[in-house]
Parts: C-alpha cells; structure tokens; sequence
C-alpha cells in the first residue's frame, strides 16, 4: 500500500487535519499517512514547494502527496493530479508544481474532473481524498480526470547572473523554524559562475566570505570555549538540500533571534554575490 503524505497551511488548532485523516480511514482503512507539515505560512505557494521538493525524494516510489495550499476551486484555480518522478502529487494548478517540476518533466497530468458527485467546499476532504485514495488501490489518473499538458508557471524567482558572470543576485525564498534563512541560490550555480574565484556575500548590512558545509565547521573547536566565537556566530553555508542558507549558529529566534530577525531580512529579500 502506497504512502499518503499530507502537507497543508491548516496549522493544528482546528479540526482539519485529522478530518482529512479521518476521511482516508475511512476511505482506506489500511492506509499509511505521513505528515510532512501543516505549518505552511497560508497561501505560501513557495514556502510550501521548498518544503514537499525537498521531502518527497525521501519516500518510496509510488508515494502519494496530498498538498492543500491555496487548493480552493475556481475559474483561475483547477485541481490536478500528477505524476512526477515516480511519485504522485494532488494540488491546485497554483504554480506549485512548476516548483517541484524544475527539475523533472511531468509523466502524466490530468484535472481533476470529479466535483461534481461531491461537495468542494472543502476540496482537500472532498476531493484530494478520494483522488489519492484511488490511485493507492491501482487506479489510473485517466479515470479521474482529463489529460492536459500545461500547468500554471511561477515565474520571478531564478537567480539572475549580471555583470559579465561576475555576480548572482538571488532572492530568500524561505525561512526555516531557526530563523535561517534559505536563498534559491544553488550550489551548482554557484560553483558554475564562481569558477573558484574568492567573493563577497552581501544580505543588506552582513556580508560573508565563506561557505561551509556544514554550521560546526564555522566554529574553531582548538580555542578554549570560553574563548571561542561560538554562540550568535553569523555564517554561510549550502545546506542539506544545496541551497546556500545564512545561518546564526545554534540561533534561537524566541531569545536571542534568528538570521531573518538580527539581519534584518524577509521572504523575497535580495542577496547577491559578486565574484573578484
């Protein structure tokens, strides 16, 4: 039996998440459901894409992702199912799956056409369900929806080389329960544009001249710890998922804040990196 993952913005105070739940259950009472996260920031197309890109290589092939962000149906708004390396996603034709899809070709992508033998207003527990429920016992896309090839782009969001190769200007496209923050800066970018040469990270008044790979790997662990730079350290690192993050080590943004608070930086907030 396929996995059934749930990401949402429904957050965990209201019933919605565990009606969702229950409605699979119900549905498919063998199922295996995993929460990714509910703590989407509402309608965080972005945020949400980072997240579920960066989660669903972790499951078996074949899993099944239910994602209800921004998923209410209308005119500008269709619900699609579609599957994309091996894996299944259920979403609104939002832009989402462009996100995921960066760097795969869809293999098959049909709307949603089931609507009208339920109720939508609440189109994650009307609908998504019954689409992943379908498709965990065997069933086909074709028999709930029609094949369509196009889906809604999301554009704006690529990192822009200027200056001859000499700089990248990227944007923070996430910010994580640390308060790190997570540009679309990649790794490969930048060992491609970089080519090796020294440069200068600026995210408004920090700037930073390394990169490291991991957050320890800031901290000289031969000094005396009461001697060391430890606590509060601003650093750069490329993060488990190859995108380049600004980071405060061991930062807590509930006493001593995060990168995002102490560097004064929010979602969509430039960073550029200019090369000698």
């Amino acid at each position: 039996m396929s996995i059934i993952t749930l990401t949402t913005d429904f957050g965990i105070k209201d019933h919605f998440v565990s009606a969702v739940k229950g409605a699979i259950y119900t549905e498919l009472p063998e199922a295996r459901i995993v929460d990714v996260s509910h703590e989407i920031s509402p309608f965080h197309i972005i945020e949400a894409a980072y997240i579920i890109q960066n989660a669903y290589k972790n499951f078996p092939k074949g899993s099944i992702h239910i994602i209800g962000i921004d998923s209410e149906l209308h005119a500008e708004n269709k619900h699609i199912a579609v599957k994309l390396d091996d894996h299944y996603f259920i979403c609104a034709n939002n832009g989402l799956i462009s996100l995921i899809a960066s760097e795969f070709r869809p293999e098959k992508m049909v709307e949603i056409n089931i609507h009208g033998t339920r109720g939508t207003n609440f189109p994650v527990l009307d609908v998504f369900v019954t689409v992943a429920c379908h498709i965990a016992r065997g069933g086909t896309l074709e028999v709930i929806g029609k094949t369509v090839t196009d889906i809604k782009m999301i554009k704006g969001i690529t990192p822009i080389v200027n200056l001859g190769d000499k700089q990248i200007v990227g944007s923070i496209i996430y910010i994580d329960n640390y308060g790190n923050l997570v540009t679309n800066i990649k790794r490969k970018l930048f060992e491609k544009i970089g080519k090796g040469r020294t440069f200068k990270i600026t995210a408004r008044s920090a700037f930073f001249y390394t990169i490291y790979d991991r957050y320890s790997d800031a901290i000289n662990f031969e000094i005396e710890k009461s001697k060391r730079e430890e606590d509060g350290k601003k650093l750069a690192i490329f993060n488990s998922s190859d995108y380049l993050e600004l980071a405060i080590y061991k930062s807590n943004p509930k006493t001593v804040g995060g990168a995002s608070s102490l560097f004064g930086l929010r979602y969509r907030d430039t960073v550029s990196i200019n090369f000698e």
